[in-house]
Parts: C-alpha cells; sequence; structure tokens
C-alpha cells in the first residue's frame, strides 16, 4: 500500500491534512477529542466537523476556533508539549509532533538568527497549531500511514504579502519556503497564502518521497480536506490509498575494464563485493582496444553503499577509473518470501521468493541457499531439488495465494 498527498492545487494546511484523513476512514470524534485535549495546553479551541462543498466537490472540513494566549520561548513551549496526557495521545503521537514543531522551529531560527533556545513561537505556537498538528498526527496513525510509504505531488504556494506577527511579509511566508527546501513548489494559483508553515511541516515529517507526477498505482482510497476559502478552482487537499504492483528503488551502477587481474583475484572481488553489500555483481570476458583481452566488471548497490563499493574496487583492483551511474531506478515486481514445507526423501522448510504483478503470480523460485542445503544432505543434483520443489509449490501453494 502507499499513500499520495496531493497539494499541486490548494497547497497545504494542518485542517486540510485532517480533513482529508478524516474523509479517508480516521475516526472525526476521537480526532476532535485529540485536537481538543492537546490544545488545553495551550488556551484551548472549539473543533467541528462539517461536509462542505468547494468548487462542486465534496471534502471535510475541521473549523479550529482557538483562545488567546501569551507566546512562548521554544524551551517553554516544548515543556508543554511533554506535559500532555490524555489516553488517545500516545509517545508516537507526541514524538512525532515534536518534530513538526522542531521543524517550524529550526526555520524560525535560520530566518531570525537566532538560537533555538531564543526563538518565539508565534503563529505557530497557538493553540489552534497545536490542535492541527496533534489532530493530523492522531488521524494520521490511526490509519496506520506512518508504516507505509507516503509520495506527496508538489505544493501550491500561492502569490502576493500577508500580515504576520512581524508585519507584512511575502508569500510563500519565509518559514514556508525554509521548510519546504528542497521539495518540488510553484505559485499561484491565487494569490493568497496556499501552503502554511504548519501545513508544510507536517508534509514534510509525512513524507519519504516528493513526485512531479502520480506514480503508477491502483487507487483504493481517496479523502478530501477543505481549506477555509472559497476560490475558483477546488480549495481541497487530496490524499489517496493506492496498490502497486511495480515498485521503483533508487540503485547505482558501477562499471570499470580490467585487463592485468588473474582468475583468483577476480574470484575473490566478486565476494569482497557482495560483502559490502553490493546488489548485484557480474564479470564478462571482453575484448579491448589492441585486441587485449579483459573483463568487464559492473556492480549495482544502494546508494547507501556507493562509498564502500567504490573503495573496494579502487583497492583491490588497482584501476584508475570506475564510470559511475548514480541513482538508476529500476522497477520491479511486487515480492514476498513464503515459507513451504517441501517432501524430497524426507520433509523440509524452505523460502520460496514469490513475485506478483497485480494478483498474478509471475514467479516462485525456491531460495537457492534452502535448495543447496537439501542437495548436499540427500545427495540429489541442485538442479532436480529445485523442479521438484518448485512442482510441489505450483500444486499445493498457488491457488491459496491468488489475490495475496
Amino acid at each position: 500500500m502507499v499513500v499520495i498527498i496531493d497539494p499541486q492545487l490548494a497547497g497545504v494546511a494542518g485542517n486540510m491534512i485532517i480533513g482529508a484523513l478524516i474523509d479517508l476512514g480516521a475516526n472525526p470524534e476521537e480526532t476532535m477529542e485529540v485536537m481538543e485535549a492537546a490544545a488545553s495546553y495551550f488556551g484551548g479551541v472549539d473543533v467541528k466537523v462539517s461536509d462542505v462543498k468547494k468548487a462542486g466537490i465534496k471534502a471535510t472540513y475541521v473549523e479550529v476556533k482557538k483562545a488567546s494566549m501569551p507566546y512562548l520561548r521554544y524551551p517553554e513551549f516544548l515543556e508543554k508539549i511533554e506535559a500532555i496526557n490524555h489516553p488517545l495521545i500516545d509517545d508516537g503521537i507526541i514524538s512525532f509532533s515534536r518534530r513538526v514543531f522542531h521543524t517550524i522551529a529550526e526555520a524560525e531560527a535560520k530566518i531570525h538568527g537566532e538560537s533555538l533556545d531564543d526563538i518565539h513561537f508565534h503563529e505557530v505556537g497557538a493553540s489552534d497549531a497545536v490542535a492541527d498538528v496533534f489532530g493530523a498526527a492522531f488521524a494520521y496513525f490511526s490509519l496506520g500511514l506512518d508504516k507505509e510509504k507516503v509520495y506527496s505531488l508538489p505544493v501550491a504556494l500561492g502569490g502576493g504579502s500577508t500580515i504576520s506577527s512581524h508585519g507584512r511579509i511575502p508569500i510563500p511566508a519565509p518559514a514556508t519556503l525554509e521548510i519546504l527546501k528542497g521539495a518540488p513548489i510553484h505559485g499561484g494559483p491565487a494569490k493568497v497564502e496556499l501552503a502554511t508553515p504548519t501545513g508544510a511541516a507536517l508534509l514534510v515529517n509525512m513524507v519519504d518521497e516528493f513526485k512531479n507526477f502520480l506514480p503508477p498505482i491502483r487507487v483504493v482510497e481517496i479523502g478530501y480536506g477543505a481549506g477555509k476559502m472559497d476560490q475558483e478552482f477546488p480549495n481541497i487537499l487530496r490524499i489517496m490509498k493506492g496498490e502497486r504492483s511495480l515498485e521503483e528503488d533508487k540503485i547505482v551502477l558501477f562499471e570499470t575494464n580490467l585487463d592485468h587481474l588473474s582468475g583468483e583475484v577476480i574470484g575473490n572481488l566478486f565476494d569482497d563485493l557482495i560483502g559490502e553489500g553490493a546488489l548485484d555483481v557480474t564479470i564478462t570476458p571482453i575484448l579491448m582496444k589492441k585486441n587485449r583481452p579483459g573483463h568487464l566488471l559492473r556492480v549495482i548497490s544502494k546508494p547507501e553503499d556507493q562509498e564502500n563499493i567504490l573503495r573496494r574496487i579502487f583497492k583491490e583492483t588497482g584501476t584508475l577509473g570506475i564510470r559511475i551511474f548514480p541513482q538508476v531506478h529500476r522497477t520491479i515486481l511486487k515480492r514476498e518470501k513464503i515459507p513451504f514445507k517441501v517432501n524430497i526423501k524426507g520433509e523440509w522448510t524452505v523460502n520460496f521468493k514469490v513475485a506478483f504483478l497485480d494478483s498474478e503470480i509471475i514467479s516462485a523460485r525456491i531460495e537457492y541457499d534452502d535448495a543447496k542445503r537439501i542437495s548436499s544432505k540427500i545427495g540429489l543434483p541442485l538442479r532436480e531439488v529445485m523442479e521438484i520443489a518448485e512442482e510441489q509449490f505450483k500444486r499445493e501453494m498457488v491457488n491459496k495465494i491468488e489475490g495475496y
């Protein structure tokens, strides 16, 4: 399951996120209870949830009315956050909310050139912002979205200027822009503030990756959260849940030509690179310039293992250069490791790697190490062990896990 947040038309605010999550299935009464309980430590709020229409589209609107309270320095603010106690507010919600406010605090500190201990929370430290953050955190965790891969589309910011506690400032607000640094953003489509600091901070703490366009998914559920203003466009934030049979991950591809190494060294290099975290290693005989025989070394790794892989190749081969294809994407099928008991001159528990396209099984293969273990124990050729095991799996399991 994947989650996609869509702020590309109407931006993002805390109450819009909450509305979309409630529309997606979060309990509205419990969410309101959490919001009012958390905000009670900061002067209190009244929360109302209702169905509205924005440019003809039905959405959930969360209205938060706040009470006034003196501004707090960030350390004092955190003390109050840590003091919040309510049966529905667990440590995960407290921790997530603290990260969101820390994101805002860091942005404010950088903009104003102050330390975290010295900054004062103004609008974002008010009771309605506390309600927004805790309400969004509760709804997010209650739906189990913290366990899913979360994407966001580019964020609409609006434009023009607005009045803040510091006077007139441009839109996007400096804090919002700082928080969204590195994320895809665009101005418009209205001359108002569409992305708030609180909404932006919630977004970057929920999202694993930003995408310019919707990834290929099968949409299962959609939640619509409404903003306060009526615009010429639907002032809504969409959150989608979907399923992906084809997944992408990021890899790094290394290549280098070797023309001076013995077979023993090349064989040892293969094992060393796997030990360093390489996902795959291939060594292919090639004919190089001036008709010299050599080998093409190709290594695939995760980006986080890149430096270790490079160092190992340089150290073991003495090559003068390595071609790197950084951040290559590969498309992979949804895969599951499924335990299964086979009967081959006795009963053995093995693992099968099963690949799915949508709900259809594309392949089911016994783990090599399990097949090799059986082969060595009973003296049957490895190929024969694999064929027998896979035939038993196909006969007994495929119908059971169809639509798995």
